[in-house]
């Protein structure tokens, strides 16, 4: 039926309906479906509960928006440019998913001020937005006062079945139950299609039940299409549910308003095409020609900016009276919100001589975490139900649970993959917190795409993954990581290092916490490791440093990572006694190497010495960049075998004595 009169509310949702149908059609590339479909939950929800400045996207205590469903993105670009957010000007509607547009084809917080986090793959933007909700909560319970509510501001989010779909959203949405996150509220937008049709193929249980069950307020809007004030209402109820999330299960027509695509698969992932979108046009009385909006619509849209305007005042009145108040408490915020670190924290991190104790990288690491608590006041995290293995406690601090949100060590029980994307979502918040999260190193496999992601989305996380390499033992080579640090390495941006004793294991985390802008990881030893001499924390930072070296030109460079630079160390002291020249290279981060000067890695990795053997318990792909055709690596390219660590090793040929006969056979 053919509408001949609208309201202005139906002009607003229209708009944002035709702005995105018009942007897919001029790219011939993108989702229209869902935009269509979910415009009215998303026009009432922006419209009378979002509380943002589109003027300053970075105002603190602005509340949180994720489009889980990234794929429907010209939904969230139609949005920001409607309410007046400068990065999404008309002219980057019409650029949509074209090179170096601020409307890419998914959602990219890096790309787009005002996006709060990277939604690509389904499932990551409902738990990041728990990450989200976590990291209010906990500042919350930090800093607010009696009549001073510094942070006080929902995270809402709209996602689809295919999140609900993918594993890692019952992973987040567990937790969030469990931690009764009631400011995170959740638009599922119930609209009964996937790419392959109706998810009736494959999707047939009752999620409000699933939901119930984790311990979430569940509601259903039955008419998503057009009942305006049953969506407002129901997000209404969800604010006054304070001890739990909520999810407001919004059943509505993908494509909307289509008269021969709605309802199917074909307005989900594909262009309507212009004899398609011209019916719709006349299906919904659109009488405008592609991105031309009402003058009206704009302006009720753009009251955003005045209120946006207002809230941000009105806060920023209340943190004056807040700092004369608690200037101890007001301190420490603004130090995070300004993301400047504390004058001297690097000073906590231990240092080690050749005497002191032997200890796993993963020991160090713990000792490491305790000293940096008291001095980086962000420093939040834990462990996929490893905390005793992998040495995360914060020790004297307590739990972060319902009822105890100030508290710094998060449990994330057997949850690798939403961990991952929790903390990518805590970092994001963007208010100072660096979290961490632990668990073996074989189990990145489990949340490889939010590791990958950390770095995408250039989110400060460090990750502290233990139990690094064969020598893991007993567990056998299900648990022994071969391929790992190869494969992590591949990832752009992300920072992989492998310490080999004490001090190398202070200067990762002197990286980690230093970088604010991509993620660290820490690939960490089961077995303990001697304190080498020469051993150096701010040589981490250079990614590869001279460890122990000879007079004049070296005859052979051993190149060690990890647990592996103590072999080096030992067989270079054998070698030398026997006349050879050596020189030791420790090799934590390839990718901070990377980035030195050609003067610098000329001066570690000589090009006129070709003689090079590397040595790493694993993968010894991507080492031929390090060693020329007249070197060796000794590593491991088949799985690894159940025994004790050392035997391990031993069968392997981790051995100094191997080394050395390798050393040996380059020399001829």
């Amino acid at each position: 039926m053919v509408v001949t009169s609208q309201s202005l509310e139906e002009l607003c949702i229209n708009s944002i309906r035709f702005l995105a149908v018009d942007a897919v059609e001029k790219a011939k590339s993108g989702h229209p479906g869902l935009p269509m479909g979910a415009a009215p939950m998303a026009f009432v929800l922006w419209d009378k509960f979002l509380r943002v400045n589109p003027k300053n996207t970075g105002w603190v205590n602005r509340d949180r928006f994720v489009l889980s469903a990234g794929h429907g993105c010209m939904l969230q670009y139609a949005l920001m440019y409607l309410a007046g957010y400068d990065s999404v000007p008309l002219e980057e509607i019409k650029q949509f998913r074209q090179w170096k547009s601020k409307t890419p084809g998914h959602p990219e917080n890096f790309v787009t001020p005002g996006v709060e986090v990277t939604t690509g793959p389904l499932g990551q933007g409902i738990a990041n937005a728990v990450g989200l909700a976590v990291a209010e909560a906990h500042l919350a319970a930090r800093f607010n006062k009696p009549g001073h509510e510094l942070i006080d501001h929902y995270t809402y989010v709209i996602l689809g079945d295919g999140c609900n779909m993918e594993g890692i959203s019952g992973e987040a949405c567990s937790l969030a139950g469990h931690w009764g996150l009631g400011k995170l509220i959740a638009l599922y937008d119930d609209n009964h299609i996937s790419i392959d049709g109706s998810t009736d193929i494959a999707f047939t249980e009752d999620v409000s039940k699933r939901f119930e069950a984790y311990g979430w307020h569940v509601q259903h809007v039955e008419n998503g299409n057009t009942d305006l004030e049953a969506i407002a209402k129901a997000i209404e109820t969800a604010k006054s549910v304070t001890d739990k999330p909520s999810m407001i299960k919004i059943t509505t027509t993908i494509g909307y308003g289509s008269p021969n695509k709605a309802n199917t698969a074909d307005a989900h992932g594909s262009v309507l095409g212009a004899q398609e979108i011209e019916l719709t046009r006349q299906n919904l009385g659109w009488e405008y020609p592609p991105f031309e909006i009402p003058q009206d619509v704009l302006n009720h849209f753009r009251k955003a900016v005045d209120r946006g305007a207002a809230a941000e005042e009105q806060w920023n009145a209340l943190w004056e009276t807040y700092k004369g108040q608690y200037p101890e408490e007001a301190q420490i915020f603004e130090g995070l919100i300004s993301g400047q670190l504390p004058e001297g924290w690097d000073k906590a991190l231990p240092q080690y001589k050749p005497e002191d104790k032997a200890l796993a990288s993963r020991k160090h690491s713990e000792i490491c975490l305790n000293a940096l608590a008291p001095v980086v006041p962000g420093l939040i995290g834990g462990s996929a139900d490893l905390t005793h293995s992998n040495y995360t406690e914060l020790k004297g601090i307590g739990e972060f649970q319902k009822g105890s949100y100030a508290e710094r060590n998060v449990h994330f029980g057997v949850r690798e993959h939403a961990m991952g994307a929790i903390c990518n979502g805590i970092a994001l918040h963007n208010t100072g917190l660096i979290p961490y999260g632990a668990t073996f190193l074989v189990f990145t496999d489990y949340m490889r795409n939010a590791i990958r992601l950390s770095a995408l989305s250039e989110a400060q996380v460090i990750w502290v993954m233990t139990h690094d390499s064969i020598a893991l033992g007993e567990d056998g080579p299900t648990h022994q990581p071969v391929e790992h640090v190869a494969s992590l390495r591949a990832i752009p941006s992300l920072l992989v290092i492998r310490p080999g004793d004490g001090n190398e294991t202070s200067g990762a985390y002197k990286v980690g916490i230093s970088e604010r802008h991509r993620p660290t990881l820490l690939a960490l030893s089961r077995q303990n490791l001697p304190n080498l001499a020469g051993s150096s924390i701010d040589g981490v930072a250079k990614g590869a440093y001279i460890l122990s070296d000879s007079e004049g030109t070296p005859d052979v460079i051993l190149i060690g990572t990890g647990g592996e630079l103590c072999l080096c160390a030992s067989a270079a002291e054998i070698l030398k006694g026997e006349g050879v020249k050596v020189r030791v290279v420790s090799m934590p981060c390839w990718e901070l190497f990377e980035e030195q000067s050609a003067e610098y890695k000329e001066s570690v990795l000589p090009k006129a010495v070709r003689k090079r053997l590397a040595v790493e318990a694993g993968s010894t792909m991507g080492w031929c960049r390090y060693v020329t055709d007249e070197g060796d690596v000794l590593g491991v390219d088949t799985f690894g075998a159940s025994a004790p660590g050392n035997v391990v090793l031993d069968k392997f040929g981790f051995t100094v004595d191997n080394v050395v006969a390798k050393a040996k056979a380059l020399l001829g």
